[in-house]
């Protein structure tokens, strides 16, 4: 988190050959499920296909943060 309380990615990652995987790993946690399913629902579906792939994807991510919550 940043000063004004907003994720952020330091500069210095960028350079780090660990990129891709520490991101893939930060977004497994059950904060990331968190992100991504706000960042889901910020973006509303458009059209019957829209709103189907909406719902799986919410659907997956609530199911990923439950099993989360299990462990």
């Amino acid at each position: 988190m940043g000063r004004e309380g907003l994720r952020e990615v330091t500069s210095s990652c960028f350079g780090c050959s660990e990129l891709k995987a520490c991101l893939e790993a930060a977004l497994s946690t059950r904060q990331g499920l968190a992100l991504r399913l706000e960042a889901l629902d910020r973006g509303g579906p458009v059209g019957i296909v829209g709103r189907v792939k909406h719902w799986s994807e919410r659907k997956e991510l609530v199911r990923r943060m439950k099993a989360k919550e299990g462990k």
